[in-house]
């Protein structure tokens, strides 16, 4: 019988170095916000939490009773720890404040989107929870304090609740995945310094939107629908499951790109996907896994944010295709 390593014991044997105590704690708590959110998104149906409460987020978008709800989770077990100073979720408008008597060793800032893909949760397909750990620079963090480009992050990760519940995390040396053992209530190692594969011939983008992109990103997918007709030579396939934790799971495993670039009708707001919640730690996680990460002009993790709720444009995956997509952009590459 194989011996798992569970994700405690794997903590315990790969951090090192000066936060290794404080994220292994941190860590912990997460864990436990994780299993508790696969468990409510499992009762969802049954508990009557799967619908819309009516109410808009910060960023104007419905609210379903999921939202909220792990919201909540994510919040009450994350300051268990002690070593978190403040918070701040995709969800609510300002900083989370930690009461002094539950950041006695506060001096890091969690920024999470607690149910990414929530549209999904009515048709019984994948969604998930997105976090990024930063060190404050002080014990009572003000806005200023979480405005770190994302090259400072020391640790980002993602839950899956898919066919199994999986956390997928790095700490700046590789990406590990763990899956759930739903009856012993354990994560385990499942999928060991995971790495996305250079090449692809796979993409994943919302196609209904072409009218709308850029040029280059025109291109890019014309080429890629072309086939071994066209000038790749290759045909690709298209995959679009609108839950960005579901579209950067499937790259780490299989190779591909996902991208929301910015278009004529995101163009006033900056892009789709939230830069501080979404595309800093994803970013950081594929970056470790060897792909690459951009908003078609910059790395994503060298923007330096201007607001807790800034949104960027974000194409990710394969390092290759990444890189041909730059190209395109800087026009290094001609027609």
């Amino acid at each position: 019988m194989t011996q798992h390593v569970s994700i405690t014991e794997f903590l315990s044997q790969h951090l090192v170095g000066e936060h290794s105590i404080a994220l292994t704690a941190m860590l912990k708590d997460i864990v436990t916000a994780c299993k508790k959110i696969s468990l409510a998104i499992d009762q969802g149906a049954l508990s009557g939490n799967m619908g819309s409460l009516g109410s808009q987020n910060v960023q104007g978008e419905v609210q379903k009773a999921l939202d909220v709800i792990t919201n909540d989770i994510f919040i009450e077990e994350n300051q268990r720890s002690g070593y978190v100073a403040g918070m701040a979720s995709e969800e609510m408008d300002d900083v989370i404040e930690i009461a002094v008597k539950r950041r006695q060793q506060g001096q890091y800032l969690l920024l999470f989107d607690p149910l990414d893909g929530s549209s999904n949760v009515n048709v019984n397909i994948s969604v998930g929870t997105i976090f990024s750990i930063l060190q404050s620079a002080n014990a009572k963090p003000v806005l200023s304090d979480f405005m770190q480009a994302g090259t400072t992050q020391i640790c980002a990760g993602y839950a899956l609740y898919g066919t199994s519940t999986m956390l997928v995390l790095t700490t700046g040396n590789g990406v590990n995945g763990f899956t759930l053992d739903a009856g012993a209530g354990e994560f385990y190692l499942s999928h060991p310094d995971i790495k996305v594969p250079a090449d692809t011939q796979e993409f994943a983008i919302n196609m209904s939107n072409y009218r709308f992109w850029q040029e280059p990103v025109q291109r890019y997918i014309d080429e890629c629908l072309q086939g071994v007709e066209g000038i790749r030579k290759k045909d690709f396939n298209m995959r679009w499951v609108a839950s960005m934790v579901a579209e950067v799971h499937r790259i780490l495993v299989r190779g591909g790109v996902f991208m929301y670039p910015i278009d004529s009708k995101l163009q006033s707001k900056g892009g789709k996907l939230r830069l501080m919640y979404e595309a800093n730690p994803m970013s950081f996680i594929v970056e470790q896994a060897g792909g690459a990460a951009t908003t078609g002009i910059q790395r994503i993790l060298e923007v330096h944010p201007n607001g807790l709720h800034q949104r960027v444009p974000v194409m990710m995956g394969s390092r290759n295709e990444v890189e041909r997509i730059v190209a395109y952009h800087s026009k290094k590459i001609a027609h």
